[in-house]
């Protein structure tokens, strides 16, 4: 068992089984999109599903989600009814079209263009943030039809909401426990010990890190986050900023690289609240989340992880980490 110290929870490293008989599901290689697709709602220029039309964008391009899971028209009832309770979910959700092509993935875009993507994404967090109601931006991309995306066309998506997500809630409170004891921030804490094992390190630059964490929950799991503490992207300065799209870059090639094709995941920005309070405690970081256990398996979630509520790996987090740091940093598709 493998202690995190984000969430406070054990994970099961099983790596022995990661050899066993397996008669489940395959995946099958995604098909090669098109430039443009004149069906789909997010290309330039395009109707999206509820009659708006996408301008001719050349760059990124961000709008208000046509179906977003809170809003500001959410019922404004609250109600309670013995251990039962009922609250508005207000809130404001966008959609960032990362690209005008259909077909470029974030990985196989310039680090220029990836530089675009992240200033839209601080944007979006200063945006979101600024209404006093949202204590919360929640901001992701999934990527790959095993992670359950709807659209192929590269996209990310901002929650800002009138709650804090649950995980975040759990790292901002352990996160300000640690900083008290401590003194320094507990993922500071983390990236050093990373550095100081120097088992797990994928890639790093003048002020990123990438590693797979001692704790990972998925074979391929990663972090990337800027080795001093900034509570937000928004919070990166403009050369760390640069950094951060160098390395993504480089990580996103490494993960395609693995197998030669589109490495599917889930991405997420682990960001502090935007509750008008301060938060020195937190320390911006991105994880992902890739389903695979190798090019044709997938890891379900069964009974220990829905059931029991904890992970259970099936690989050595320092296997994994190996072939990550033996896969190039330059794309399969532009070497």
């Amino acid at each position: 068992m493998r202690w995190d110290p984000l969430r406070g929870e054990w994970v099961v490293i099983a790596a022995h089984r990661d050899q066993r008989p397996w008669r489940g599901g395959k995946v099958a290689e995604a098909p090669k999109e098109p430039d443009y697709d004149p069906t789909c709602y997010l290309c330039p220029g395009n109707p999206r599903a509820r009659g708006k039309e996408n301008p001719k964008y050349e760059s990124t391009y961000a709008f208000d989600n046509d179906f977003p899971p809170a809003g500001f028209d959410a019922p404004h009832k609250t109600s309670r009814h013995g251990l039962y309770r009922a609250a508005p979910a207000y809130g404001r959700c966008r959609v960032i079209c990362f690209h005008p092509r259909h077909d470029l993935t974030l990985g196989l875009m310039t680090v220029a263009e990836i530089r675009r993507v992240v200033t839209a994404l601080q944007e979006e967090y200063r945006l979101l943030g600024s209404d006093p109601r949202i204590n919360h931006v929640l901001m992701f991309e999934n990527k790959g039809e095993l992670v359950g995306v709807s659209n192929p066309h590269p996209h990310g998506q901002a929650y800002g909401t009138n709650f804090v997500f649950a995980l975040i809630e759990t790292e901002v409170r352990r996160s300000r426990n640690y900083l008290k004891r401590q003194g320094v921030t507990l993922y500071r804490a983390v990236i050093d010990q990373e550095v100081e094992d120097d088992l797990r390190i994928i890639a790093m630059n003048r002020s990123m890190v990438a590693f797979v964490p001692y704790f990972a929950r998925y074979a391929y799991e990663m972090h990337l986050a800027p080795i001093e503490p900034r509570p937000s992207i928004a919070d990166l300065t403009p050369e760390e900023a640069d950094d951060f799209a160098a390395l993504l870059k480089v990580v996103l090639a490494k993960y395609d690289n693995l197998f030669r094709m589109p490495f599917p995941y889930v991405m997420t920005f682990h960001q502090a609240p935007t509750d008008g309070k301060p938060h020195p405690e937190f320390h911006f970081h991105v994880e992902f989340y890739p389903p695979l256990r190798n090019p044709v398996t997938q890891k379900y979630l069964a009974g220990p992880e829905i059931g029991g509520g904890n992970m259970l790996s099936d690989v050595a987090p320092e296997e994994k980490a190996k072939e990550l740091q033996r896969a190039a940093e330059v794309h399969y598709q532009e070497a």
